[in-house]
């Protein structure tokens, strides 16, 4: 069984990953049979890359504020409707629905909704009201498009907050309303902090998500407006094949690789180091 496994991980990781490692040291545009080798060039340029740095705050800002909302309202959701019916049942159902959506469908739904002729517009404009630039101007567009991401992602934060709570020990839960403990004591003293696992997988998996955003920018925004709302991987895309500089946009993809896996190293070393301050 190790065979495949193994050659399954070398095929689908090891190849693609030392093959944008060679790329970004070229100059290929994607169609020529010989790319130069340019060494360090791409990850020089990239320094001065305006666009880059323009990108890469977006997409923190997206990282972060989508992985905050995220986990708040999947933990707050996965309280809600914890516990066996077929109300909690029903709702659970809702709240996932959006995750199996396509990105570029919900893109294109809310863009359909909050577009400047979308049909929330057409009723303000038709009550007598002003357009709202839900997706015209800089920062409400980053805001729809951070907001549209949760609404369409925090369905499975709720699905893996719920595994996280059935799993706390009723013994525990009883213990402290025996003691009396009221129930938000109960919560933050004994449900939270056995939460520490979920938690950590969460705030990962959210970060990792969220870090290479693309189909949803591409149904939604355009990167617009004037490129405002460009994310790296959507600027990635662009550079490779709209402007045909593979070399350049593999250099991008290799540095939004190591920044992804360093966020997600340091966010499971602090979510460990508090496990054991907690414990001692």
């Amino acid at each position: 069984m190790v065979g495949p496994a193994t050659v399954l991980y070398i095929v689908m990781l090891v190849i693609p990953v030392g093959l944008a490692l060679y790329l970004s040291l070229t100059d290929w545009d994607g169609f020529s049979a010989d790319p130069a080798f340019v060494g360090a060039a791409n990850y020089l340029d990239l320094l001065d890359d305006p666009e880059l740095r323009r990108a890469a705050l977006v997409t923190l800002l997206v990282a972060v504020a989508g992985t905050a909302g995220l986990n708040l309202l999947g933990l707050g959701f996965a309280v809600l409707v914890n516990g066996a019916s077929k109300a909690n049942t029903f709702f659970r159902i809702v709240l996932f629905y959006p995750h199996v959506l396509s990105a570029l469908v919900v893109g294109f739904l809310w863009s359909a909704i909050l577009g400047t002729t979308g049909a929330v517009n057409n009723l303000v404009t038709k009550w007598g009201g002003q357009v709202l630039p839900f997706l015209s101007d800089p920062t409400w567009a980053t805001i729809t498009m951070i907001a549209v991401l949760v609404w369409a992602g925090f369905g499975v934060n709720v699905v893996l907050y719920l595994a996280g709570l059935q799993a706390v020990p009723h013994s525990l839960l009883e213990a402290a309303r025996i003691d009396g403990a009221t129930r938000r004591q109960v919560f933050r003293n004994v449900t939270l902090p056995a939460l520490g696992p979920s938690v950590t997988v969460n705030i990962v998996l959210s970060l990792v998500t969220l870090l290479k955003t693309y189909d949803l920018v591409v149904s939604l925004t355009a990167g617009g407006p004037a490129g405002q709302t460009q994310t790296v991987a959507y600027l990635i895309l662009w550079n490779s094949f709209h402007d045909a500089r593979l070399g350049f946009g593999s250099a991008q993809s290799v540095l939004l690789m190591l920044v992804t896996a360093a966020l997600a190293f340091v966010v499971t070393k602090l979510r460990r180091r508090g496990e054991l301050a907690v414990h001692q």
